[in-house]
């Protein structure tokens, strides 16, 4: 169940936390996202109506442990076990100081206050805002948000049923309120994650909010 995005009431405590907005989650790019780069102009005027705005970056080495390229005989989209457990295979994507892991032209937030890159360490993806995929490893979002007083993120970006999910969800566990804008995000949808991220937000408590 959505609510209108005016019912929100946003305020000092609430932060705009834009996930990974970078050129290789959108068309063309190496790990794209249908109409991913569709969401950059809603993303824009969003966030001129937060006080407070936090984008997130992924930021991977060449040996990310969760690029296909370093599993021989594996394909992307497949899934091993790893130390930590299950993990998805993708196509190499945002590696550090590329032009892929650039946000995109289309993205204008010249008011954020924070960029925080994700998945730097080789040996642990990183999906989540606040966690690595080890579920244990903090990026330091949670304590940056409490010593700046936002109790309340709201979620926009790529891809919905990833990197989004995992935040939204981590939010909630965080003791943060977690509101996700569908209509300011994309997904993959491999396997039906989709719907699964959708299941898994009303069961969370996240809240979804129309544009």
């Amino acid at each position: 169940m959505s609510i209108p995005f005016e019912a929100l009431s946003v305020g000092e405590s609430d932060v705009l936390v834009v996930i990974d907005p970078q050129v290789d989650f959108c068309p063309g790019g190496a790990l794209a996202v249908a109409g991913g780069d569709e969401v950059m102009a809603p993303i824009n005027a969003l966030a001129r109506r937060f006080a407070h705005v936090a984008v997130t970056q992924d930021w991977h080495t060449p040996d990310q442990i969760s690029f296909a390229s370093n599993h021989p005989g594996r394909r992307p989209f497949e899934t091993i076990e790893v130390a930590y457990g299950p993990q998805t295979l993708w196509p190499d994507h945002c590696l550090q100081g590329s032009a892929g892991a650039a946000f995109h032209p289309g993205l204008d937030l010249p008011q954020a206050e924070l960029i925080l890159r994700k998945g730097f360490r080789p040996q642990v993806d990183s999906y989540s805002a606040f966690f690595e995929n080890d579920r244990a490893t903090a990026t330091g979002l949670a304590g940056y948000l409490r010593e700046r007083g936002l109790t309340r993120c709201v979620f926009v970006g790529l891809a919905l049923d990833f990197c989004v999910r995992y935040s939204a969800l981590d939010a909630v566990r965080e003791g943060f309120g977690s509101v996700v804008i569908p209509a300011a995000c994309r997904a993959i949808d491999l396997d039906g994650s989709a719907a699964a991220t959708l299941a898994a937000f009303a069961a969370a408590g996240v809240t979804l909010a129309d544009l």
